[in-house]
């Protein structure tokens, strides 16, 4: 078995990846875009079916945290395949629902299910690219939730219209087990920088470092930190934006609907661009405090600014959409270089662990953000708008005061100096007291 680098290889599992990732999101955000006829069909109110909506996370971080341990342990490839058939079962009782236990239970299983996803995503990923190359593809990946979100926002509405809202469950399920065929015939275990799984070798012992250590690391808190203001900012856009464009900014539902769709594809090529440029200043020989750490901080810092001028400046209709847009596709540069940024300090053996855990705390996000700027909207007075654009500024200064303290946390080379030094986990005795 080869450990050098396969380009052609390596790009075909990226490419799968990036399917498992839209796979991944358009599971996740089918059930607020079915919304309106789901209740009406099964007369939930608005508390309830928010209970509903809202149970997908009741679990989500706990299994991803769980999962990222047995990604130590476990081959990647065999847990993706696992998870995208727990998906695949967990739509089926939504199609055919008719109570709300039951559509709670389907949806706590799916997180349960995807909660682990991006992590071992990444970890599959890390396996296939040496760390100089790791940016690009990782965005690659991260950007299979954005195509999800623009397929659904086209697909859901017309397969609701045509066959009815628990048509598109189905439809899900049978996408999922789709993917799992293709990931039986073509996925595989990347060996760069990995033992077999299920072992431990002698070298990735002594390199071990112990997590109360490892985790109050600066890079790795910073890392952390910036993670979570930027999936707040994805939490915001995907709940509120299209309530905003509506009710704020006083467009119809079909030309919300295009704006949308036209904030994700404005976004995509500035957030793929950004990993771009970061990988070309690593291969330049810029180091990577400067090429990833701060390169991260600063874009997450401008983009705080522009969410912040919604608010502080007038501005037409189109020039706030077209901020939102910007802002919107410079937060995701962390999805990729904060990843890359833990691998570079954190031991082979613990490496999905860490990113679970990562991720795990990104998404407590992606549970307030969108309760707090709830309230914000309902408590507004004046314009419509300006609810909406309170909850994007404070979004915004989060990802000033993120950008500012990343600049000075991440540090990647200093921190995996010291983290060497650390004392390693004792090796568990094989010697049988007597």
């Amino acid at each position: 078995m080869s450990t050098r680098y396969q380009p052609a290889r390596a790009w075909g599992i990226a490419v799968l990846l990036a399917l498992f990732m839209l796979v991944n999101f358009v599971d996740k955000i089918v059930i607020g875009l079915v919304a309106v006829p789901l209740m009406k069909d099964l007369g939930l109110t608005p508390v309830q079916f928010g209970i509903v909506g809202g149970s997908f996370f009741w679990l989500f971080a706990i299994s991803g945290i769980t999962g990222g341990f047995l990604a130590n342990r476990v081959k990647a490839s065999t847990l993706l395949l696992v998870m995208a058939v727990l998906w695949s079962a967990s739509q089926l009782p939504v199609a055919y629902s008719t109570s709300m236990t039951v559509l709670i239970a389907a949806r706590v299983l799916l997180g349960i299910s995807e909660g682990p996803s991006w992590p071992v995503a990444i970890h599959a990923c890390f396996k296939w690219f040496p760390d100089s190359r790791r940016s690009l593809p990782l965005s690659m990946i991260g950007q299979g939730a954005t195509v999800g979100l623009l397929l659904a926002g086209f697909s859901i509405p017309l397969i609701t219209a045509h066959w009815g809202w628990r048509a598109n469950f189905i439809a899900l399920g049978l996408v999922g087990v789709v993917w799992a065929v293709l990931w039986l015939l073509f996925g595989a275990e990347g060996t760069i920088g990995a033992s077999p799984a299920g072992t431990v070798s002698g070298q990735e012992v002594a390199a071990r470092v112990p997590y109360r250590k490892l985790l109050a690391d600066r890079t790795v808190l910073g890392n952390f930190l910036l993670h979570f203001v930027a999936y707040w900012t994805l939490a915001l856009v995907l709940t509120w934006l299209p309530s905003y464009l509506q009710k704020g900014l006083g467009y119809d539902a079909v030309a919300a609907g295009r704006l949308f769709a036209l904030v994700v594809l404005i976004g995509t090529p500035i957030s793929v661009g950004l990993s771009w440029w970061s990988q070309r200043l690593l291969a330049a020989g810029v180091a990577s405090r400067t090429a990833r750490g701060v390169f991260a901080s600063i874009v997450l810092a401008v983009a705080g600014v522009l969410l912040c001028l919604l608010l502080a400046l007038d501005l037409s209709n189109i020039q706030k959409v077209v901020l939102v847009a910007v802002a919107f596709g410079m937060t995701p540069v962390i999805y990729s270089l904060g990843p890359a940024i833990l691998a570079e300090v954190t031991p082979g053996a613990q490496r999905g662990a860490v990113l679970a855990i990562d991720n795990s705390i990104a998404s407590i996000a992606g549970v307030m953000a969108p309760v707090v700027t709830g309230r914000l909207v309902e408590v507004a007075t004046g314009s419509v708008a300006t609810g909406y654009e309170q909850g994007f500024a404070i979004s915004g200064c989060m990802l000033m005061v993120g950008g500012v303290i990343g600049m000075f946390c991440l540090d990647p080379a200093r921190s995996a100096h010291r983290l060497s030094g650390a004392r390693p986990d004792p090796a568990p005795s094989t010697t049988r007291p007597v």
